[in-house]
């Protein structure tokens, strides 16, 4: 009677001993006894490097960036919450650190159209002449609104004229400015215009710090919050956006649990 031959020999050449039930290694695939089946153990070359948190000489842990050739550290964990991944403060954002998970905005063609449709029946029921006299007067002080802001408006010189977002940027009220000019570019995410803003305006940031008031970009009709993972491009093609280009915001410190400022009238004056 032939015998049965069961199970199979651990590929690790300084073991090669015979498992009657071998374990198959989810990263290499090869087959292990139960001793190396581990990917450590059998030194798998498919063991994905981890950057672990290192502690200096002193005993402060310190936070590797894991953005590629970045060197940075951190003392508190910075995380993506979208990727989960450990980042400097230079590279937090999905946009710096090219986050596998960063959703690109939507073409504004769509959204145009629609909107110029949408312009076009509201005017239907209305008297010509004050209809194209309303939409003149609004169009003409929105473009010198715009010329004002570009004459005195503060941000990165060397971002592109087409790239660029002109915004009043509504300041927090226990500052000693009201507002500053600044122009954004339009790429960037909303949590990436409020660092930038805040360095601008020499605001204290603790946006990184659990515990602490974050500064939020605010609605300047509503209040309203801006999510920090959108984009000034998908708000300005959005139709119900409160921004566009030469038009204001607010810039204030929110607790963790609000979304919302109480009185907008404190800080843009009525029109």
């Amino acid at each position: 009677m032939a015998e049965l031959d069961i199970g199979d020999h651990c590929r690790l050449k300084t073991c090669y001993q015979k498992d009657f039930l071998p374990f198959v290694c989810d990263g290499c695939k090869g087959v292990f006894c139960v001793e190396h089946r581990s990917r450590e153990s059998h030194s798998c070359p498919e063991l994905p490097v981890k950057k672990e948190v290192q502690t200096s000489g002193g005993g402060i842990t310190s936070h590797p960036c894991t953005f590629q050739d970045c060197k940075g550290r951190e003392l508190l964990p910075v995380i993506c919450p979208h990727c989960e991944k450990h980042f400097c403060l230079g590279h937090r954002h999905q946009d710096d650190h090219k986050c596998e998970k960063l959703e690109m905005p939507k073409p504004r063609m769509a959204a145009t159209q629609e909107l110029v449709k949408r312009i076009v029946e509201s005017k239907k029921d209305m008297p010509a002449s004050k209809g194209r006299k309303g939409a003149k007067n609004s169009a003409t002080a929105a473009k010198v609104a715009l010329m004002k802001l570009k004459l005195h408006a503060v941000g990165d010189k060397g971002l592109p004229q087409v790239e660029r977002t002109y915004l009043q940027v509504y300041l927090p009220q226990e500052g000693k400015d009201a507002s500053l000019p600044m122009f954004f570019c339009s790429k960037w995410s909303v949590g990436k215009v409020v660092d930038y803003a805040a360095s601008l305006a020499s605001l204290k940031n603790n946006n990184n710090i659990l515990t602490a008031k974050k500064l939020r970009l605010c609605h300047p009709q509503t209040g309203e919050a801006l999510r920090m993972d959108d984009t000034l491009l998908s708000l300005l093609a959005h139709l119900e956006s409160p921004l566009h280009n030469g038009g204001n915001v607010i810039l204030e410190y929110l607790d963790n649990d609000c979304s919302t400022l109480d009185d907008v009238s404190a800080y843009v004056p009525l029109s």
